[in-house]
């Protein structure tokens, strides 16, 4: 089993809703699933003007390989109504593998660990409330040390 990390977003529609489908979804595809408080935070880096989002995050444990999690949780994506009309869209439900387990990767459809985590507030902090000894391979650094290193 690998341990992975899922940001969890939406910011359109019934964003509880969605994040809660998103909750009873990973539960069944991940063991010993934790999830952190869910939280508000403005946009970031998107080309247009865009309604808050709700974000949380999910720590758990795969037999999946990455690929076939990243092809998992856009079948859950698309289960809430997620489109991507373009880049950075406003969105139904957005879930990204941000860690799994000590892998690097870099390839066209999956890059590992997530390539804008570390600088991401909304990505690190609920993460780091529920693992913060989880360690990013890149770096060597934890979650929380990668968090606590954000200019406030």
């Amino acid at each position: 089993m690998t341990t992975v990390a899922i940001a969890i977003g939406s910011n359109i529609g019934d964003r509880r809703a969605h994040i809660e489908y998103a909750h009873s979804s990973l539960k069944l595809l991940l063991a010993n699933t934790r999830f952190a408080a869910l939280f508000e935070t403005e946009p970031v880096g998107v080309p247009d003007v865009q309604p808050p989002f709700l974000n949380g995050g999910a720590v758990g444990e795969t037999a999946l390989s990455a690929a076939e999690l990243l092809r998992a949780l856009h079948a859950i994506e698309r289960d809430r109504g997620r489109e991507r009309p373009y880049s950075k869209a406003p969105r139904t439900l957005d879930l990204d593998l941000i860690l799994y387990g000590g892998e690097v990767v870099d390839e066209p459809e999956l890059v590992l660990p997530h390539p804008r985590f570390r600088t991401r507030r909304f990505v690190l902090e609920p993460l780091q409330e529920i693992a913060p000894d989880l360690v990013d391979p890149v770096t060597g650094r934890t979650l929380r040390e990668l968090f606590l290193g954000l200019s406030r």
